[in-house]
């Protein structure tokens, strides 16, 4: 395997990004990568907002992983900062090969780099390989979340 890089996503990024989104039972229902005007849309606003942090892994000049990384500031817990990891990836041929593990722990030392006191994720309830995945890192699975669509 090659060198790793892990860099901000340009638009000639979206189109991979959107095809591993898409690339499993979840996301083949809610993306639609025949349309990217709206992924394109949300690149700009992810690009001008210096709380997020849309990256892609790029291993010989492929793309070949992604995930983002959102900072909040709050005032619970002290005034704390806390990150979100949102929308990991992996290309189909690269998973099994640690892509992921390095992907979360570029996301964890920058959480770190950007003062953060804890890092958050979410994983659907049927993503059982994601939650061990998780939790082989450390994550504790330690609430329940919700949702409310709009």
């Amino acid at each position: 395997m090659g060198d790793l890089e892990i860099r901000a996503a340009v638009a000639a990024d979206v189109p991979v990004i959107v095809a591993m989104l898409a690339d499993d039972p979840l996301g083949a229902h809610r993306e639609s990568p025949d349309d990217l005007a709206p992924y394109l849309t949300a690149l700009e606003r992810l690009a001008a907002d210096p709380n997020q942090h849309l990256v892609v892994a790029v291993r010989e000049d492929r793309v070949v992983g992604t995930l983002q990384l959102t900072i909040i500031p709050g005032l619970s817990r002290r005034g704390s900062t806390r990150s979100i990891i949102e929308g990991v990836r992996i290309h189909a041929d690269e998973r099994g090969s640690g892509l992921g593990t390095q992907l979360i722990e570029w996301a964890v030392d920058e959480s770190r780099r950007q003062n953060c006191q804890l890092v958050q994720l979410t994983s659907d309830a049927t993503r059982t390989d994601a939650h061990r995945f998780y939790e082989r890192l450390g994550f504790e699975a330690s609430h329940v979340g919700f949702k409310l669509p709009l």
